[in-house]
């Protein structure tokens, strides 16, 4: 088979044009974008992913959790695809890059190709994973877990949003519930395209992230009872003040997570407190605290002195609590030859590039799972995701869909 030249790029323009024009579909309110999965928003991004998928020769399939595989055929009919790819659906503020810069970089590879007449042995099949966020319907990367088995499809669709909705049955409203059994294709290599989410390649010059590895996620919920009592005249000494109690605790999430500085992190980022009245003193807080790390033993040496430390808190303080697990995966080690084919490809095409460990999730950290699996990062200003402001270059957009093209088809197997 024949190696791929060096001077092959992928089109710049084209790419930043298909990502202005996703951008167009759910607009935000301060310049970033709210498709939030399985929204009308949703279903019309879909519809027209789906016509440059066709548009470019591939024959799209949807599954039963409503992903989407575009594929472009390979020489072999006996080997497996390469899938590239990644979401579509965003956060309810979010930017115009998260997940669609990977999904239409995948794209791009396919138009490329087309472009330069090149024919592959494996397919490449091209992949927009429903509801990555999680955002309406929590856990994220629901549709990638159920594909690698771990959760099952059934509990998924049972899921529901803020207004008691399944997701099952909104799947089936905007009419994106393929009939494709999830889970059933194999995979000869999967890698996903994604803005850094993060500082470090903006401030140390790199414009490519090499990841090794993702990060391990905890999330547990905390319930802090207490008692509900006027503000003004219930002495300090008679309070029992659940917003007190989890302010003690989240005090402690920070010390938790310094105490494995650097790589571990922990935050609170949902907190409800009853009856959030001005001058009632809360008795009920409801928050969860997100502990995140590369090494799993720190996520449960995270866990163990959140729940023994929240508990001598509370009952200190005369409050009760209760801890559950409500989300979780561990870490994930990505597959050493796809690793190697970014880092080469970066090298060979002259960008500096660093390794990095991902400290958000993503489809990938499922898929690697039930397949060799990598990612490709690129730079965001000032590290800014999950945000209407978050911004990339579009020098930076075409880096890592070069790394992506380069290490992608070169893995696919080029057929001079």
């Amino acid at each position: 088979m024949a190696a791929l030249s060096d001077n092959l790029k992928i089109d710049s323009a084209r790419l930043w044009d298909s990502i202005s024009e996703m951008a167009k579909i759910g607009p935000g309110v301060a310049g970033g974008n709210n498709r939030q999965a399985l929204t009308d928003e949703d279903g019309a991004g879909r519809e027209l992913f789906r016509n440059w998928c066709e548009e470019a020769g591939c024959a799209v399939a949807v599954d039963q959790m409503g992903t989407m595989f575009a594929a472009r055929p390979g020489t072999d009919p006996d080997a497996l695809p390469v899938y590239v790819g990644s979401h579509l659906d965003t956060q309810p503020t979010g930017g115009k890059y998260d997940g669609v810069l990977g999904t239409l970089a995948a794209l791009e590879i396919v138009r490329t190709l087309n472009d330069l007449g090149i024919r592959t042995r494996h397919p490449i099949v091209v992949t927009n994973w429903t509801n990555e966020e999680g955002t309406r319907f929590a856990p994220a990367m629901l549709a990638s877990g159920v594909f690698a088995g771990v959760y099952e499809q059934e509990w998924a669709y049972q899921r529901k949003d803020a207004e008691g909705k399944r997701f099952g049955d909104e799947l089936k409203r905007i009419g994106w519930r393929g009939d494709e059994k999830t889970g059933d294709r194999k995979l000869h290599a999967f890698f996903e395209l994604h803005i850094e989410q993060g500082p470090i390649l903006e401030s140390e010059g790199k414009d490519i992230g090499v990841v090794t590895h993702g990060q391990g996620l905890s999330w547990t919920q905390i319930t802090v009872k207490g008692q509900e009592s006027h503000t003004g005249s219930t002495p300090m000494p008679m309070r029992r003040n659940a917003g007190l109690g989890m302010a003690r605790i989240l005090q402690l999430v920070d010390e938790i997570a310094l105490r494995h500085a650097p790589h571990a992190v922990g935050a609170a980022g949902h907190i409800d407190v009853y009856p959030n009245s001005r001058n009632v003193i809360p008795g009920t807080a409801v928050f969860t605290v997100d502990f995140r790390s590369p090494k799993l033993s720190v996520i449960q040496d995270m866990e163990r002195r959140l729940e023994d430390g929240g508990r001598e808190i509370c009952e200190a303080m005369g409050l009760e609590v209760e801890f559950e697990k409500v989300g979780g995966f561990d870490p994930v080690e990505f597959d050493a030859d796809c690793v190697s084919a970014v880092r080469g490809a970066a090298k060979r095409l002259g960008y500096t590039y660093r390794d990095l460990i991902s400290g958000a999730g993503h489809d990938a950290c499922w898929i690697s799972r039930v397949a060799p699996t990598a990612m490709v990062m690129c730079p965001c200003e000032g590290g800014l995701s999950h945000n209407e402001a978050e911004n990339i270059s579009q020098e930076w957009a075409a880096a890592g869909a070069n790394v992506l093209f380069h290490a992608a088809v070169e893995t696919a197997g080029i057929v001079s």
